[in-house]
């Protein structure tokens, strides 16, 4: 497991995170509820890292909703205030 991921799910463990507004309306649009992706983030399979994305670093996640649908979902770490920020989800057909 990367560093990055892991240091993310501390967070989101520790429930130091935020939602970000682009990954409410994407949650929205996609009848996801945030819960479901919090939680699902201890079973989630890192996919890449990306260590030097701008405004932070990021990792990219498949993870599974209540119902086994497979997602595609985007975290980031904010280093500054040391949170876990959720970026986006998508549906891994879209």
């Amino acid at each position: 497991m990367g560093q990055l991921f892991q240091k993310i799910k501390q967070l989101v463990e520790a429930n130091r995170y935020v939602v970000g507004h682009h990954a409410v309306e994407r949650l929205d649009e996609r009848r996801i509820l945030e819960w479901q992706i919090v939680d699902g983030i201890q079973n989630a399979a890192l996919q890449r890292e990306r260590p030097r994305t701008q405004p932070n670093p990021s990792v990219e996640v498949t993870q599974l909703l209540a119902d086994g649908t497979e997602v595609l979902v985007v975290w980031s770490y904010m280093r500054e205030i040391d949170y876990a920020k959720l970026v986006t989800v998508h549906f891994l057909d879209e």
